[in-house]
């Protein structure tokens, strides 16, 4: 199934393939200090085509495994976020957990709201989920409110949830029933 979508005039939502590393590798060395406070300390390699790759193959096996679901947000300018779909459970539950950065350069100009919208759709039409959770740090209100305009409602805080920037972190807990 091909779960590719148009968000914008040229910026397309697609899974992630290994053709991606490269591009991955410049948008993570472009966000580095964008990302830092939002995600977890990441070894120099992480940010090298090579570290990508590393992650990409990963990635596939979790696809293979029906376990994640990783999509790029993609446009001329190269790689512009990620949006994952991971710890996808089935049976009883039929959850997945919803994760996704943006670029600074992109920022605020409602594509990752887009994206998390056609992601709901994805996560409900596609693979049949239920349920969909995120997590934000408490002080990210940005990313809360992308959560919020796409009907997740927020059931709680998770102390020291993640560790993230070197330090376990309290979060905010969101859920959206498909």
């Amino acid at each position: 199934m091909d779960f590719s979508c148009e968000l914008a005039d040229g910026i397309v939502l697609r899974p992630v393939r290994m053709a991606d590393a490269a591009p991955l590798a410049v948008a993570f060395q472009a966000n580095r200090s964008h990302l830092a406070p939002w995600e977890p300390v990441r070894a120099d390699d992480f940010y090298t085509v090579e570290g990508q790759r590393k992650v990409l193959r990963r990635r596939r096996a979790e696809v293979d495994s029906g376990t994640a679901l990783s999509m790029v947000l993609s446009g001329e300018e190269g790689i512009l976020g990620l949006l994952t779909l991971s710890s996808i459970v089935r049976g009883a539950f039929q959850n997945a957990h919803l994760g996704y950065w943006i670029s600074h350069a992109v920022q605020g100009k409602g594509l990752m709201t887009a994206a998390v919208a056609a992601a709901v759709g994805i996560a409900k039409d596609g693979l049949g989920l239920h349920r969909l959770e995120g997590a934000t740090l408490v002080h990210n209100v940005a990313s809360q409110r992308v959560l919020e305009k796409n009907g997740f409602e927020a059931y709680g805080t998770a102390s020291a949830y993640l560790q993230i920037a070197g330090q376990w972190q309290d979060h905010r807990m969101y859920q959206r029933i498909l």
